[in-house]
């Protein structure tokens, strides 16, 4: 009888550990000679880099008993596609997924068993005082059932079913959208903040509000900017990284004397004047990592946002995202929105950016 794996090595497909800080595949006795003549072989530090590895030396599979074997050519095929912020959470929600899912047939999964999984999701809350407790993880379920719902879409295409276990018959009730809509006057006072330092810190973070309050960029396209690829003669030319490898999205944010002005300040703000990055570390570097995560920005703002608080008007604290939202909302037209955020589908420009209340006339008195 099979030893039975250890709780950290539950989530992760046949054969992998996870060991001394990095993940092995134990090689099937026989086959070591197509493993660096190994019998434990290291993927990889990270998942991103164990699953790329294992790509590498296995190529693609042809068929799926289960859907654990289907969850591993999804990550094999499809995750590395994505951009490496959405790698990163796609492989955590692998994760979860196994561990429910990972034996079952193909065939065995049905509507009511996503609607039970979605509502026994949990997850492990510590409180202030340094209890620990479980509560509902609504939100993760519903990008984890997202994401198997994806995998089974590619389970089709790759001829491992005929049709979709549970597309278009599960209605799960998903997040309402923020309404927090950034007012002019709240912009003003985040502005008006005195820098503790000539370079970096707070003006950088004020130059990024004023580019990104004029043009709605993403954070991770914002951060990326370098203005000797992409500040040409009639304007900024962006690429979305989050759909580069989809729908290829391109956008010019044509110049005005708002716009260069705010370029202006942020290339002035640098803390390193030669960095190749419009906004760049204290070394000149980007605040972007290969994982995809920009942690010193996401400090450099708490920190701003600390401020805001303390010392201005403003009541209710907000995020980037918030300001993005602003944009699109202050746009004359939804379509201006749409393609200010280089949106492909304008529902999604309506439903979550654009956060003014609706202006109407009264009706004329009868008679």
């Amino acid at each position: 009888m099979p030893r039975k794996r250890n709780k950290e090595n539950m989530p992760l497909p046949v054969r992998w550990q996870f060991t001394h800080g990095a993940y092995y595949y134990r090689v099937p006795p026989g086959l070591e000679r197509l493993w660096d003549g190994k019998k434990r072989f290291r993927l990889g530090k990270t998942l991103p880099e164990a699953y790329r590895e294992w790509a590498n030396r296995i190529g693609s599979l042809d068929s799926a008993r289960n859907v654990g074997e289907l969850l591993n050519r999804y990550a094999l095929e499809v995750i590395p596609t994505k951009a490496n912020t959405t790698q990163t959470l796609n492989l955590q929600a692998l994760k979860k997924l196994r561990v429910t899912f990972g034996s079952w047939p193909l065939h065995a999964i049905e509507p009511h068993h996503i609607y039970t999984y979605a509502d026994s999701r949990t997850k492990t809350v510590k409180s202030a005082d340094g209890t620990v407790k479980r509560e509902k993880a609504y939100t993760a379920a519903l990008h984890e059932i997202e994401v198997l719902s994806h995998a089974f879409t590619k389970a089709v295409e790759w001829g491992y079913i005929k049709r979709h276990p549970f597309a278009h018959e599960v209605r799960l009730k998903s997040k309402q959208p923020r309404d927090r809509y950034v007012e002019d006057w709240e912009i003003s006072e985040c502005l008006a903040i005195e820098p503790k330092r000539k370079l970096g810190g707070v003006r950088a973070v004020q130059a990024y509000i004023r580019v990104k309050a004029l043009t709605g960029l993403s954070r991770g396209d914002l951060l990326r900017l370098e203005p000797d690829e992409h500040f040409l003669e009639d304007g900024i030319h962006v690429q979305r990284h989050k759909t580069k490898n989809s729908t290829g999205k391109r956008t010019l944010y044509i110049w005005n004397d708002d716009l260069r002005a705010a370029v202006a300040e942020a290339q002035a703000a640098r803390p390193v004047a030669t960095s190749r990055w419009l906004f760049c570390t204290r070394k000149g570097e980007c605040y972007v990592k290969d994982h995809g995560r920009a942690g010193g920005w996401e400090s450099l703002w708490a920190d701003f946002m600390a401020r805001v608080m303390a010392e201005t008007k403003v009541t209710i604290p907000f995020g980037e995202h918030d300001i993005r939202a602003k944009a699109a909302s202050d746009a004359e037209t939804l379509e201006q929105a749409r393609a200010l955020l280089s949106h492909a589908d304008s529902r999604t420009t309506q439903r979550i950016y654009r956060r003014k209340a609706e202006r109407v006339n009264p009706l004329k008195k009868p008679g």
